[in-house]
C-alpha cells in the first residue's frame, strides 16, 4: 500500500519515480553538469565574484584567535561557482611539539556525521526501500506501540541534580503514545527519542561497549519518548540518527560503514573519511584540546582511539575539509559530483526543506531565522539568525567545532575544522565569507 503524501514528504510512489523516472530532467542539463569538473586546483577569486583581499580576513580571524587561545589551529575551505578558491591550514596540530597544522589533519566530525546519514537514508528513499513517512517499527519491530515520559513540573532539573533525580523520576508517568515514530521524526528530531527529556529519568537502557547497531537499536524500543511524536523539535543528538544508520543497514543489507564508503565516500572522492580510521592514516587525526587557566590542555574525546564495531551515524565520523566539501559539493550540484550521482535533484530539495514549520527557529535554544530540514539546518532569514549565509544555505555542524553547508543562491560550500567548541570561528568565518563575494 502506497503511504499518503505529507505536505512536505514523498510518497513511495514518488519515491519510486525518483529512482527512475526523471530522465527528462534534461538530457543537455545533465552533459552540462558532467563536463563540468570540480578539482583541487585554487583559482583567482576574481574569476567567480569574490575578492582575495577579503578571503585574506579568513586568515587574519583565525590567527587572531589562535593568538587568543581560543583555537590551536584550524583548516579551512571555501568553492564558489564550481572552483577552490580558498584552502588554508592555520595554526598548529600538536601544542608539544608546534607542528604545523596540515590542510588533510583528520577531525572528530561528531554531528557533522549527521548529514551523510541523511544522505544515506534518502538513498534508500530513491531505490524504493522506505518512505520518509514509513513508520520506524515497519523495519525494527521493538519501536511499535511506543511509549512517552511525561514528568513533573520543573523536572529538568533532576537531569541536572543526581540528588533529586531518583525522587523526581518517581513522578514520571508514562503514557501511550498517540503514535509510532517515524523515520522523518527521527531525520528532523521531532521524534522525542533521547532528546534530553523525561525519558531519560526513568530509561535504563545503556550502550556496551560491544553493542552494534544491530544489538543495540532494537533496545531503544523500549525507551520512553520524551514527548508526543511531531509536537516539538528537541535535538536527539545520538541515538536518534543512530536509528536511521540502522535501517539503512537493514533496507541495504550492508553493515553502515561499507555502506557509506562503497555508496557515499568512494564515489565522492572523501577519501580521508572513516568511521574506523586506518592504521596507516591514524597519525593524522588530531589530539582535542581544552584551554585550563590559559594553558592547552590534552582532552579525552569521544571517537578515535581504537577500532569501534558501533558505527554512530549520529557522531562517529572522522574526515578532512577536503571531504566536507566534496559531500557538499555534490549537494549544491543537486546530488551529483564530477559525474557520479547519489541523489536526484528533487531528493536534494526535499532534504533542504524546512519540515518542522515554526518548531524549530528560535525555540528551546534554537537560532531564530532557521527551520530544520531532514538532517540539515535550513536557513530563512540571514539577518534574523545573525548569519553570513544566504537564504535557503543548508549544513550542520559537529560537537567540537567542525561544520560545512551549501549556499545555493552564492553557489558557494564552504567548511571549517576545527576541535574547540564555543569559540567565534564559525561566525568570522561566515562574514569573511560574505564580506568578499563581490559580484
Amino acid at each position: 500500500m502506497d503511504h499518503q503524501q505529507g505536505p512536505q514528504g514523498l510518497n513511495r510512489r514518488t519515491a519510486l519515480a525518483l529512482g527512475g523516472g526523471f530522465a527528462l530532467v534534461g538530457a543537455a542539463g545533465a552533459a552540462q553538469a558532467q563536463a563540468k569538473t570540480f578539482n583541487w586546483t585554487l583559482a583567482r577569486p576574481e574569476s567567480v565574484g569574490m575578492s582575495t583581499a577579503g578571503l585574506a580576513e579568513i586568515d587574519r580571524a583565525m590567527a587572531a584567535l589562535i593568538a587568543k587561545k581560543d583555537l590551536t589551529g584550524a583548516v579551512t575551505a571555501v568553492a564558489r561557482r564550481g572552483k577552490l578558491v580558498h584552502y588554508k591550514a592555520h595554526g598548529v596540530s600538536d601544542i608539544e611539539t608546534g607542528a604545523p597544522m596540515p590542510r588533510d589533519a583528520i577531525f572528530r566530525m561528531m554531528s557533522s556525521t549527521k548529514p551523510t546519514i541523511g544522505v544515506a537514508v534518502l538513498m534508500m528513499m530513491e531505490a524504493g526501500k522506505l518512505s520518509i513517512d514509513d513508520k520506524v517499527g515497519r523495519f525494527i519491530p521493538e519501536f511499535r506501540d511506543t511509549k512517552v515520559a511525561v514528568g513533573p513540573a520543573g523536572f529538568e532539573r533532576a537531569l541536572r541534580d543526581p540528588a533529586a533525580r531518583a525522587a523526581i523520576a518517581a513522578q514520571v508517568k508514562i503514557e501511550p503514545a498517540r503514535r509510532d515514530i517515524t523515520i522523518k521524526d527521527l531525520m528532523t528530531h521531532t521524534s522525542g527519542l533521547s532528546s534530553g527529556g523525561a525519558g531519560a529519568l526513568v530509561s535504563t537502557v545503556r550502550r556496551r561497549p560491544d553493542d552494534t547497531l544491530a544489538t543495540y537499536i532494537p533496545r531503544l524500543g523500549a525507551v520512553p519518548l520524551d514527548f508526543q511524536p511531531g509536537s516539538q523539535w528537541r535535538y536527539s543528538a545520538s541515538d536518534g540518527i543512530d536509528v536511521l544508520a540502522r535501517i539503512v543497514e537493514i533496507t541495504s543489507g550492508q553493515p553502515m560503514d561499507v555502506f557509506a564508503a562503497e555508496r557515499i565516500f568512494q564515489p565522492l572522492d572523501m577519501r580521508d573519511t572513516y568511521f574506523n580510521v586506518p592504521a596507516s592514516k591514524r597519525s593524522r587525526i588530531l589530539t582535542l584540546y581544552g584551554n585550563e587557566d590559559g594553558e592547552w590542555r590534552p582532552r579525552r574525546a569521544a571517537f578515535g582511539y581504537q577500532p569501534i564495531p558501533y558505527f554512530s551515524g549520529a557522531g562517529g565520523l572522522m574526515s578532512t575539509a577536503h571531504d566536507y566539501i566534496q559531500f557538499e559539493q555534490m549537494l549544491l550540484g543537486k546530488g551529483q559530483l564530477n559525474g557520479k550521482r547519489l541523489l536526484k535533484p528533487e531528493t536534494v530539495t526535499l532534504m533542504s526543506t524546512n519540515h518542522v514549520g515554526d518548531l524549530y527557529g528560535g525555540t528551546g535554544g534554537t537560532t531564530k531565522g532557521t527551520g530544520f530540514g531532514l538532517t540539515v539546518r535550513v536557513l530563512q532569514d540571514p539577518q534574523a539568525a545573525k548569519s553570513g549565509r544566504s537564504a535557503g544555505a543548508f549544513g550542520w555542524a559537529g560537537a567540537y567545532g567542525t561544520t560545512s553547508w551549501t549556499d545555493p543562491k552564492e553557489e558557494l560550500t564552504a567548511a571549517i575544522m576545527v576541535q574547540q567548541p564555543g569559540t567565534t570561528a564559525l561566525s568570522d568565518f561566515e562574514f569573511a565569507i560574505r564580506k568578499a563575494i563581490v559580484a
